[in-house]
């Protein structure tokens, strides 16, 4: 529950981006005003603040007109006031969505009994190190807070635990710290406000319980009684076998799944018999109370006494770490039928014997790192069937007799010099920091079955004395061999076949291992390798075909190539070559050339990767080292280069051209006109006289004729200006009023040249429109040339234009012309339009195929 809470609480408050706030001010959301020397409350606050950050100032009183209306306010951070505080009733009552209420270190001088009401969605009150007393939980502060999940009262001056009645309202009270207080005793009816909840954490941590006063145990009785605790922290608090036995009797029954009892004082110690150690009554009223976890660890035990948790029946983890233990009793853990975690690290155990595991059946993890265990026997771990790790790490191990067969098995930082040659398996082993120094112990390892990870670092593996077959190991993924001599055993031609058969590793390390030449085919066999570390040995060169050939990432740093082949590299997604000692010759050049325009990422800065040799050049870096001189192309390439500038120059050029014509096509337009103007100043444009009286007759619906007359006629009549130069004819100023419509259309579209149809939405509903677009294609038909301009204008969809069958024929023929929807387009349109009207097509004279005879008469 506590855990749920603080990922609720995480959520809440740090979900949103972090912001980077001025001090002293408010950014809308977050009000920073920490170590502002302030007084009282700010009152420039936004409305929609979420997070009012008040702490390390001087602020004295808080009242209900402290705060304006902050409904959005969920973080109210007082903390740690330089100012003793006051706090009046219904201090917080505007703040009525508030979930964080932190007031801890600051001296609460004046807490009234209402100064939290008002607070209905409250999840976390922080009220430690406030100089509070009992007082604030036997006289109802606490009222009416049924949100509340997690109170803190840690570090104050409270000596009792009597708590009012309206606990019993908080429902969602999930977490309660007493620690760093002064509560010698705790008893039944203190905390029955409480009974019937189920609390995820009660702290009672550096109290001074039970060890500072006598008690009365049969009178005080159980104070968790009704009460469900998953986690009772009560370490820090001196206790001894006494009051540990006392405590477990008092609290028999209550259901307690974490029983935190650290930093105790039971146990002797080394060297001393004057306190006893926990024994099989110290903790067998436990069994009861569904004990999970029970935490014994900073302590002084010495030994573990015969069947000392026998009645723990369902305990799964045990921690007596960072105790004096230097003796298992036997049956210590007898009665431990559900235990899976045992933690005996970091005590003073030299010796391991067969009886001591006795009693756990089901345990699946055994720590016994920084110990002093220096034998252990044969038949030790062979009563625990579910152990799967087994920690022994640290010890002083320098001959093992046995290795069990589990999935991990931790064995580094010992003395061991030789592996006993015996069957088992596992999934992890780790063997770093030994003695090792035989390769015969890694050809049996790497026959382990199953066995995926091996580690073997800080070992002195150099010997090789005679042939050994090959693993053949199928299952291994990662090999460790860092910091060994494999370079005297390799040196004297012997074990080159160590990695014969791996073909499933993916990993291997073979640093700090002085090696300054790689055997022939040594990787041959290594066709799932992905990542290889050569790194800190002395390789001077690499020669072609020495990597696995689907490597991808490579580390040969600190060693000391002169000049690597590129082509060694082609496969690699990642290499790491910092810290060589190159030679910057010509012999280099290829490879300076390809360190400049490789794709490989390449680990380390510029500067890592620098010559040795001449010293002219030493320190430099290969980044920055020219090649002019090595290359007798290098002309060829400075042309080509050039060319290839020129190109692109040429090439940017003519796309800037073309990007800034489209996007200021109607400003080129007008130069376009303007010097065609200069150019054809004397030119007089010279239209047919007298072959029609009109240019155009232009048809529009008479709801179009101001937007028409604004768009078009404006611009092409003669009428309207001088500068143009069509006669137009439209019906609202050149049709004879009183003569039939019909004789005004016929008119107008035999008496002109074109005939422009202006097609809108308007334009379909309009009968006569429709009927002088009908003449106008019967004129087309008469005289066999394309006398219709048809400009569809608006928003109109070739379907919407297909539904007319007065009209389709011709959309289906003919091509039409659309009024630009981009202002800069209308003088190209214009222009365009204008070149239409007066473009003169031929007509086409109709042919026959039927020839003419001469027909007789007869009389």
């Amino acid at each position: 529950m506590a855990c749920q809470l603080d990922l609720l609480i995480g959520v809440i408050f740090m979900a949103s981006p972090v912001l980077v706030i001025s001090p002293c001010s408010s950014d809308g959301r977050i009000a920073f005003f920490r170590g502002c020397n302030l007084t009282q409350i700010p009152w420039i606050l936004n409305t929609t603040t979420e997070r009012l950050l008040l702490s390390f100032n001087y602020i004295s009183m808080v009242v209900a007109t402290s705060f304006p209306l902050l409904e959005r306010l969920q973080l109210l951070e007082l903390g740690t006031q330089y100012a003793n505080l006051t706090i009046g009733p219904g201090a917080f009552r505007n703040l009525p969505n508030l979930r964080i209420l932190d007031l801890g270190q600051s001296q609460i001088e004046v807490l009234n009994r209402d100064a939290f009401q008002g607070l209905p969605h409250l999840l976390e009150l922080r009220l430690f190190s406030c100089g509070l007393s009992s007082a604030v939980l036997s006289d109802g502060y606490f009222r009416n807070l049924y949100s509340l999940a997690r109170l803190d009262l840690s570090g104050n001056q409270i000596h009792s635990l009597r708590l009012h009645s309206s606990f019993r309202e908080l429902n969602s009270l999930s977490d309660v710290n007493f620690a760093f207080n002064q509560i010698f005793t705790i008893c039944e009816d203190e905390l029955e406000p409480l009974q019937g909840k189920t609390l995820s954490f009660f702290g009672l941590k550096l109290t001074k319980l039970f060890s500072r006063v006598s008690v009365g145990w049969e009178t005080c009785r159980n104070p968790f009684r009704g009460v469900r605790l998953e986690t009772l922290d009560l370490s820090e608090n001196g206790w001894t076998v006494d009051i540990t036995r006392n405590f477990s009797n008092i609290i028999q029954g209550s259901q307690i799944s974490s029983l935190i009892l650290k930093h105790h004082i039971m146990g002797p110690g080394f060297g001393f018999q004057n306190i006893r150690d926990p024994d099989q009554s110290t903790f067998a009223s436990l069994a009861r109370s569904s004990v999970l976890q029970l935490d014994l660890s900073h302590g002084f035990i010495f030994s573990l006494n015969p069947r000392l948790f026998g009645t723990l029946k369902d305990l799964k983890m045990l921690n007596l770490a960072f105790n004096k233990i230097n003796k298992i009793g036997e049956n210590a853990f007898y009665g431990l039928d559900s235990l899976q975690v045992l933690n005996l690290s970091y005590n003073l155990l030299g010796e391991l014997y067969n009886s001591n595991f006795y009693g756990l059946p089901r345990v699946a993890y055994v720590d016994l790192q920084r110990n002093h265990i220096g034998i252990i026997q044969d038949q030790t771990f062979r009563l625990l069937k579910t152990l799967q790790t087994l920690d022994l790490r640290d010890n002083a191990l320098k001959a093992i007799g046995f290795i069990p067969s589990i999935q991990m098995v931790l064995l580094g930082g010992n003395k061991l010099v030789h592996l006993p040659h015996i069957h088992f398996t596992a999934n992890f082993l780790e063997l770093s920091e030994n003695r090792l120094e035989n390769l015969s112990d890694l050809y049996f390892l790497l026959r382990v079955p199953q066995l995926q990870f091996l580690i073997l670092n800080q070992n002195r593996l150099s010997s090789c004395k005679a042939a050994h077959t090959p693993s053949e190991n199928p299952s291994l993924e990662q090999l460790f061999l860092t910091e060994n001599m494999l370079q005297l055993a390799w040196e004297t031609g012997l074990c080159w076949d160590v990695f014969q058969g791996l073909s499933r590793l993916q990993i291997l390390y073979l640093s700090n291992n002085y090696l300054n030449f790689l055997p022939p085919g040594i990787f041959n066999d290594l066709v799932a390798l992905r990542m290889l570390s050569l790194s800190a040995n002395k390789l001077t060169v690499l020669s072609p075909g020495s990597l696995p050939a689907n490597l991808e990432i490579l580390d040969i740093s600190r060693n000391q190539l002169f000049s690597p082949d590129p082509a060694l590299f082609s496969s690699l997604r990642v290499l790491d070559i910092t810290h060589n000692e190159f030679v910057c010759n010509c012999e280099l050049s290829t490879f300076i050339s390809w360190l400049n325009q490789t794709n490989v990422t390449l680990f380390g800065s510029p500067a890592d990767v620098y010559c040795m040799y001449p010293n002219s050049l030493l320190g430099g870096s290969l980044y920055n080292i020219s090649t002019e001189d090595c290359d007798e192309e290098e002309a060829m390439r400075s042309l080509k280069f050039s060319l290839f500038i020129l190109c692109t120059v040429t090439l940017t050029l003519f796309l800037v051209i073309t990007l800034v014509v489209i996007k200021f096509r109607g400003i080129c337009f007008l130069c376009y006109k303007t010097i065609q103007k200069l150019v054809f100043k004397d030119k007089v444009w010279s239209l047919e006289p007298g072959a029609y009286r009109y240019d155009a007759y232009f048809c529009f619906s008479s709801k179009d004729f101001e937007w028409a007359q604004n768009a078009l006629l404006k611009h092409l009549d003669a009428h309207y200006s001088s500068r143009n130069r069509l006669r137009l004819c439209f019906e609202e100023r050149d049709f004879i009023p009183g003569e039939n419509h019909i004789s005004n259309i016929q008119a107008a579209v035999w008496g002109s040249r074109k005939t422009v149809c202006l097609v809108s939405r308007h334009f379909l509903k309009d009968g006569w429109c429709l009927e002088a677009f009908r003449y106008a294609q019967s004129r087309s038909l008469s005289d066999l040339k394309s006398i219709l301009i048809v400009v569809v204008v608006g928003s109109l969809s070739q379907y919407q234009l297909m539904r007319h069958e007065t009209i389709r024929g011709f959309l289906q023929k003919q091509q039409y012309l659309r009024w630009p929807e981009d202002l800069q387009d209308v003088g190209w349109f214009l222009d365009k339009l204008s070149g239409c009207i007066l473009k003169e097509e031929k007509g086409k004279k109709r042919s026959s195929s039927i020839q003419l005879r001469t027909i007789a008469t007869i009389s």
